[in-house]
């Protein structure tokens, strides 16, 4: 069976390849439980196998795929029971980083606004989180305790797939965008409980339609 998909650009191949073969997933084309045939895919894609292989192992590190030995690549389910056990966690872990990193300069303050808009502006859903997750970088980003950033970095690539459906809603680009304003007004306010209270809101919002529609694909016939 050949696969119908457009080549891609050669501007940061790797990158592309990883967001093409995620969105392959989240949209169904590549079934869960298959196995990635990397010559067909390649040819698909219309890459050599090396960014190819960079990709699935970025994507196999997300847990978007499971590297087998000797066997290679297969896709991951998405489910709800995997979502609701991921994405609990960040409502949890970045408001800490954020009480620890304090309250931010402000010249940070006019980055983390000006990133904002960009992400209000954004069309393309791995545009919009690849912004998203900047900018909830560039806040926590002077939190103290590194051990804790990394935990929320992996947590962040374990939802990449999932935030995909979601981001492809420009309704919940622009909700995003309007909470990261009320973090935003809290900081100037110098009103870090308040910020860490609206940051935790922000983080819990994306769940309600991401789990919606995770229910709907599993009501769908194979």
């Amino acid at each position: 069976m050949q696969l119908a998909i457009e080549p891609l650009a050669r501007d940061n191949i790797s990158d592309t390849v990883a967001s093409a073969v995620r969105d392959m997933i989240v949209d169904g084309k590549l079934a869960a439980g298959a196995r990635i045939n990397e010559v067909r895919l390649s040819q698909a894609l219309g890459v050599s196998r090396t960014p190819l292989r960079e990709a699935l192992n970025r994507l196999s590190q997300e847990g978007a795929l499971i590297s087998t030995p000797r066997i290679g690549y297969s896709v991951r389910p998405l489910t709800l029971e995997e979502f609701d056990q991921i994405y609990d966690i960040r409502p949890m872990l970045d408001p800490e980083a954020l009480r620890l990193a304090g309250l931010p300069s402000p010249e940070k303050l006019d980055r983390l606004n000006a990133l904002n808009h960009r992400i209000e502006s954004a069309r393309k859903p791995d545009e919009a989180i690849a912004l998203d997750d900047e900018w909830h970088f560039l806040l926590i980003g002077d939190c103290p305790n590194k051990v804790l950033l990394e935990m929320i970095a992996q947590v962040i690539r374990r939802t990449h797939r999932y935030e995909i459906a979601l981001m492809r809603d420009n309704r919940n680009i622009r909700r995003a965008g309007l909470d990261h304003r009320g973090i935003l007004a809290a900081l100037r306010r110098r009103d870090l409980t308040a910020a860490c209270a609206a940051l935790k809101k922000n983080l819990q919002t994306g769940k309600a339609p991401i789990a919606a529609w995770l229910r709907e694909r599993e009501r769908k016939p194979a």
